[in-house]
Formats: C-alpha cells, structure tokens, sequence
C-alpha cells in the first residue's frame, strides 16, 4: 500500500511538474472582481414614480418600469388605472432602450427605431422575448454619458406620449443620478 502512495504521489508531482512546463500562451490577467455602476434604488424608484406623477398630471394612467445594468427590473410603479400589459410593456421598453441604446448609442426607442435599428426585414429581432421596438423607452445616462439602465413606460394613448413622460421624468431625476 506503502508503494502505491508514493508510486500516486511521484505521478502526481510529475504531471504537475509538465503541466507546469507545458504552459500555453500567456494571457494577460483581468480584474478578479468587476463593478458597475448602477442606480439605487431610491433613486431608481424616484424616477419611476416621477414618469407616473407625470402621467398623470397629462390625465393618463400608466407603469413605469426602471432596468438596472444587468437588464433587469429594479424598480416598477404601476398607476392606479393601468391595463394588465402595461406592467410587461413598461419592462420590454426600458430593456430595448438600455440594451439596444446602448449598443447603438440611441438615448430613446424611439431614436433606435428611426435609425431602424430594429433588425432585420424577417423581424428577428422582436423575437427576443424581451424586445420590443416601440417608443416609449429611455436609455440612463450619467452625464459623461456613461449607462446606468433604462426606463420605459407603457399605458399612455400611444408610445410617444409614453416617451414624452419618460423624457421628463428623466429630465427630472438625472441630476440626481452623479
């Protein structure tokens, strides 16, 4: 048994001794941790209500969904009167406008869908569960226009009525967002 140990051990030292030897191509060393930078959800929370307030205040009733940097919802605020597929609308648009604004450097949908960056003539693009090319989303800017997310807003009658409460609630909220 003795035997076997250090017969185990030897090519266990062997093996780590070529595979030292044998080392690839050198790669250069990332940062082992990342950070992004995103908005709190205070503020995140504030904006979405400031689009609702918004709204309002132009008598409609509506969801305001805010995206953090991962595409996913940080913070929803769903007026009183919404129709039920305002709260999915409202989230599709803040991820088109973040992941597509960002991507194609458009601060709305509605200026991602006049530069058509809407994909291709077969709409392969609006098959991506999450996208929708409609006009109603804002992408979050710092203002060294560096990304934070995206806001959407769905319930008004019509996108760009939506877009407009988008825009000034972002108007409103963003010089909170250093």
């Amino acid at each position: 048994m003795a035997a076997y140990r250090r017969m185990a051990a030897g090519l266990l030292a062997s093996g780590m001794v070529a595979g030292t030897l044998a080392v690839g191509p050198a790669r250069a060393a990332g940062p082992a941790v990342i950070t992004t930078q995103k908005l709190s959800w205070e503020i995140a929370d504030q904006l979405a209500a400031a689009a609702v307030r918004i709204c309002a205040a132009r008598g409609w009733s509506v969801t305001a969904a805010v995206v953090d940097p991962s595409g996913h919802e940080q913070a929803i605020i769903k007026g009183d009167t919404v129709p039920l597929q305002s709260l999915s609308v409202s989230y599709r648009k803040a991820y088109t406008a973040y992941a597509y604004g960002m991507t194609f450097d458009k601060d709305t949908t509605s200026a991602l869908i006049a530069a058509k960056v809407t994909g291709p003539a077969n709409g392969a693009l609006n098959t991506i569960p999450q996208v929708l090319f409609v006009p109603g989303g804002v992408l979050l800017r710092r203002a060294d226009r560096s990304v934070l997310g995206g806001l959407g807003v769905s319930g008004a009658p019509g996108g760009e009525l939506d877009e407009a409460c988008a825009v000034a609630a972002v108007k409103e909220v963003s010089p909170r967002f250093q």
